[in-house]
């Protein structure tokens, strides 16, 4: 009896620590959002540069129903907000998982942390450098004389947002692949033997995640196909460090 309620108060304890810790991460958002609303038009410059780039000065984007453009501002202040707060909010999450972690899963939680920021900024920033650019440009040449590009501001957001949140998952596969090996669940050999189905899913992954053209299906699953190769290798240290 003593020991359900024992229980009792350690999951209440918990269950009061996480709505706390969600209180914090509320307010930190609301204040990042409400910082970053007031540069929300530099926010979507920055964010519609690329497009810019390949329309040329006398490129413009619309929006084709009155509260649009507001919303989307919103959208673009919300995103911006949540980005520059988001290493206070896995400060939140560390403070709440950390107490319950011997001091080797706190190393390997705070590596694993650190890495997956990495590689989701470095598949983020690989869509808006490299892809954007190509994929306008690819976009944009279907128009002439007759028919003319106007992108509209709530259609970009959804496709930018979209991109660079899908490349940024993307490049966490290494790290998926690592985990897995380390953890058992699969082996160095079984990812070898399954590299032709895994090749074969990366396209069809690119091809329903991105826009139907060639060429930023093939920017997003060639880095997959690589990056899949990397897993390969982190897997293969790993499987020496357990053995």
């Amino acid at each position: 009896m003593m020991n359900q309620n024992k229980e009792k108060i350690n999951l209440t304890e918990h269950l009061t620590e996480l709505r706390s810790r969600l209180i914090k991460c509320f307010i930190i958002i609301s204040a990042g959002f409400g910082i970053c609303y007031f540069f929300k038009e530099k926010l979507f410059f920055f964010l519609i540069k690329p497009l810019r780039n390949t329309l040329g000065e006398s490129g413009q984007l619309i929006f084709t129903s009155l509260p649009e453009a507001f919303f989307t501002y919103l959208k673009t202040a919300l995103l911006a907000g949540i980005i520059i707060t988001f290493p206070f909010l896995i400060y939140q999450f560390w403070l709440f998982v950390s107490p319950g972690l011997y001091s080797k899963e706190k190393k390997a939680v705070i590596i694993l942390t650190i890495l997956s920021v990495i590689f989701f900024t470095a598949g983020s920033a690989f869509a808006y450098f490299l892809v954007f650019p190509y994929g306008f440009s690819f976009l944009l040449g279907f128009a002439n004389e007759n028919i003319r590009a106007l992108p509209s501001m709530k259609e970009y957001f959804s496709f930018a947002s979209k991109l660079l949140f899908a490349f940024g998952l993307a490049f966490e596969l290494p790290l998926i692949l690592s985990g897995l090996a380390k953890m058992g669940l699969v082996s160095v050999p079984f990812l070898k033997k399954q590299r032709k189905y895994a090749v074969l899913i990366f396209f069809v992954f690119a091809a329903l995640i991105t826009p139907p053209d060639v060429v930023t299906q093939i920017m997003m699953a060639v880095p997959m196909v690589l990056l899949y190769e990397l897993g390969i290798l982190g897997a293969v240290l790993f499987s020496k460090k357990k053995e």
